[in-house]
């Protein structure tokens, strides 16, 4: 099993609501914060949202 680390490398500031609404519901809050997720379809549908404002690593269990 797998999980992703995911850490926001770019500010939500003036970006559209549904992309600040998934960055919160995913746990990160400031740059730099950090999240470690599951490894789903639910996960990767809302990474994919804010593919351009996050960097994505796999952790292996």
């Amino acid at each position: 099993m797998t999980d992703l680390k995911v850490t926001l490398i770019r500010s939500v500031a003036h970006r559209l609501p549904n992309q600040k609404k998934v960055v919160k519901a995913l746990g990160l809050g400031r740059v730099s914060s950090t999240a470690v997720l599951p490894d789903n379809a639910a996960t990767r549908g809302a990474l994919m949202k804010i593919a351009h404002l996050i960097s994505v690593e796999e952790i292996n269990k």
